[in-house]
């Protein structure tokens, strides 16, 4: 269920961004004045991770056409000046008018699966250390990046982060350009002769960061797409995975080569880069599991049934889906028959 989330008095929203050729800034708030306050900025730098801007597109296009903009939970780590987003999570919420109602506790359990699910063995602290460090929203309908109720929404986040100054992350999922635009705002309560007056939003630098299985995966996504049929993908999948065991077994001949000429003398074994890749060679060898060839064997074939068996268990389902929707196409063409 959704939870109204009280209109407040902090619903004016002004909006600082920067250009980031010239770095000058443009400002929609009205003029400063000697009574205006703005608390400095905490946040200097801000990294996001590919993973998080795939899922708040895949939850802009799931979303139901009359809710707009979505919006969701960022997750990451706060470093001094610097905030990482490794992870995010949807969340529902409706808004009308200047209302707002979020599911806070649809919030809160997701929090605690993802919590659950990414604590150690043994009941200690997160591995990765993951905490909430804002929101994310994608672009308002009515093309605004920062809509008026956004202020009421941040106030939330901020009561559910640790330091109470969540990251405000915005996707233009609008289009209008051939590029995908993503912001990062952070926010600054605005008082007037010690009354607050609402709140401004300013852009933070945002680069974007991929780890190496991020790397890979964007590299697949953004190849052309040239196959039309499964046997060319399968051909084509068999050409990929010869490259690379072929490459594979050149580096594998390369290091065993160096190895000898160590060993015959044909190295100083005292030279500093001898010394350095020897020691990377030693971890390398350490990494790979030591399995005997018959055990090896064994684990293959037990993995290659289990995925035989998967791979012959949704033909079947497929095959029932198919002849369920022709019994049913059948079926309801039928007329009555007469009593």
């Amino acid at each position: 269920p959704l939870e109204p989330y009280a209109l407040s008095h902090k619903t004016t929203t002004y909006i600082m961004t920067s250009t980031a050729s010239t770095r000058n800034t443009t400002s929609l708030a009205p003029e400063s004045s000697p009574a205006l306050l703005l608390e400095p900025d905490a946040c200097t730098d801000v990294v996001v991770h590919p993973l998080v801007v795939l899922a708040i597109l895949d939850h802009h296009t799931r979303r139901q056409e009359p809710e707009g903009r979505v919006i969701g939970t960022l997750l990451g780590r706060r470093d001094g000046n610097k905030i990482e987003i490794t992870n995010c999570f949807a969340v529902p919420h409706a808004e009308r008018g200047e209302e707002v109602a979020i599911g806070k506790d649809f919030n809160k359990q997701m929090l605690g699966l993802h919590m659950r699910a990414n604590n150690s063995a043994t009941g200690g602290p997160q591995k990765d250390g993951e905490v909430v460090v804002g929101w994310y929203a994608s672009a308002s309908p009515n093309l605004q990046l920062i809509a008026d109720t956004s202020s009421l929404i941040h106030e939330f986040y901020a009561s559910e982060s640790e330091d109470g100054d969540p990251i405000h992350l915005v996707a233009d999922t609008t289009l209008l350009t051939d590029t995908l635009t993503v912001q990062a705002f952070q926010s600054s309560p605005v008082q007037l002769q010690g009354e607050p007056l609402g709140i401004l939003f300013h852009e933070v630098q945002l680069r974007m960061l991929s780890s190496e299985a991020e790397a890979i995966c964007l590299g697949e996504l953004s190849k052309e797409q040239t196959m039309t049929t499964s046997a060319t993908r399968s051909a084509d999948a068999t050409t990929a995975l010869q490259v690379s065991m072929e490459t594979l077994r050149d580096f594998l001949q390369e290091a065993s080569k160096y190895v000898d000429d160590v060993v015959d003398g044909n190295k100083d074994c005292s030279s500093t880069d001898v010394v350095m890749v020897g020691r990377q060679l030693a971890d390398a060898l350490a990494v790979v599991p030591r399995i005997r060839p018959a055990v090896f064997d064994q684990m293959f074939d037990d993995s290659l049934q289990d995925l035989l068996m998967v791979t012959y268990l949704s033909n079947i389902t497929k095959t029932q889906l198919a002849i369920a929707e022709k019994l049913n196409a059948t079926l309801g063409q039928t007329p009555p028959t007469k009593s």
